[in-house]
């Protein structure tokens, strides 16, 4: 059993510790959150969102429409479910996020019609930001959306889109004004309006859906746009801002599950006529490993616990907590391997799927090179005075 000590930290009310305690003992009797998507991803998928629905935990991730997201409550969900599977963290995490700019900047009409639907894992939803040439660099992204008559016409590719090719909406991001960032609006697009097509889809290390998308002459009525013309950038930040502490908790998910094979590999597995634990050299491994865990999560819930009070942004915390935890807990699971030898790199075992499962997490929702560059004009900003 993972760590829960640090439920009695003071970032946590005793509404997280009773919902934690709830979505372990639920988590623990879901055959769906087990699911991996190994030879059936979609239909996988749809049993873990249907599960999650069920269980009433996606309203966490999608709150009704006067409702609000509690970050802390989005880091416990994904660190609970990704212990389990990086399929059902996924499938979580992605609902929340392609909803997220409706969540946060949709009009009540836009909250009452799209998000009931999600929440009741009606409708799947996904989040069309990159392209082949706009990744990090979003406010180069390329895709265009012109007015005709009373809607938007849009135009363009987007790639490497989560739920790409699952997704019943997407929320998409194009430019409808000038060069750079001030000229990005944002859009709710169906999955079956004419113009868009599901180019292809991107099979991965770790199995989630991915797809590359096309836009070609792809009309959308005007109440489809979130927001004010030109807020788009503004909005997909914002809706970073509050996820990427959750891409955060999800690897330190990971890392609780890599750190329990890993310990539990060590007391039960004799070398040299005694317990691998025995080893001062094992001993200083999991002394590592259970140090860059806990760093990881003060990280993690410093950012959420500030969101939650209300600082508008938490552009900073986010980064380092992203940074730090998906960079340690690959470093984790790397020595979790090591110490179980051989059976660490046999396919399907928990840390050989881990391996895989945390490689996409220090590169999605912004590469860590991209958060060490947030951090640093974030330092810089304060000592000038201008940040």
């Amino acid at each position: 059993m993972a760590d829960r000590s640090f439920l009695d930290w003071p970032f946590f009310a005793d509404r997280h510790r009773a919902f934690a305690a709830d979505l372990e003992a639920w988590a623990d009797g879901a055959e769906a959150v087990g699911r991996h998507g190994d030879h059936d991803l979609d239909g996988d998928c749809r049993a873990i969102l249907k599960a999650l629905a069920a269980g009433g935990w996606l309203g966490n991730a999608v709150p009704d429409a006067g409702g609000r997201l509690d970050v802390r409550t989005l880091c416990l969900t994904r660190e609970t479910l990704a212990r389990r599977s990086g399929l059902a963290d996924f499938v979580f995490a992605m609902q929340g996020l392609g909803s997220g700019p409706i969540s946060l900047f949709g009009t009540e009409a836009q909250k009452a019609r799209w998000l009931p639907p999600a929440a009741a894992g009606e409708a799947i939803a996904a989040f069309a930001l990159s392209e082949p040439e706009a990744g990090s660099d979003v406010a180069a992204l390329a895709t265009t959306a012109r007015r005709e008559g009373d809607g938007w016409v849009l135009d363009g590719t987007k790639t490497f889109i989560s739920n790409g090719g699952l997704a019943d909406r997407y929320t998409v991001f194009a430019r409808t004004g000038e060069a750079g960032a001030k000229g990005i609006s944002a859009f709710v697009v169906d999955a079956d309006t004419p113009g868009f097509e599901v180019v292809e889809r991107i099979p991965l290390m770790a199995p989630h859906p991915l797809a590359t998308l096309r836009f070609a002459n792809c009309r959308v009525d005007g109440d489809r746009l979130l927001g004010e013309p030109g807020q788009g950038f503004r909005i997909a930040m914002a809706t970073l801002d509050v996820f990427r502490s959750t891409v955060a908790a999800a690897a330190l998910g990971f890392a609780r599950r890599a750190f329990d094979e890993a310990a539990n590999r060590a007391v039960s597995r004799r070398l040299f006529g005694a317990p691998m634990a025995d080893l001062q050299l094992v001993q200083a491994a999991l002394a590592e490993m259970a140090l860059k865990i806990d760093a990881s999560a003060l990280l993690i819930y410093r950012a959420a616990w500030l969101k939650d009070q209300g600082a508008p942004r938490v552009t900073r915390e986010a980064a380092m907590a992203k940074l730090y935890a998906t960079d340690e807990a690959q470093a984790v699971i790397d020595q979790a391997v090591q110490l179980f030898g051989g059976l660490g790199v046999v396919s399907g075992s928990p840390v050989e799927r881990l391996y895989r499962e945390i490689r996409a997490l220090r590169i999605y929702e912004g590469a860590s090179e991209v958060q060490k560059i947030v951090i640093a004009r974030q330092a810089l900003g304060a000592l000038r005075g201008d940040g």
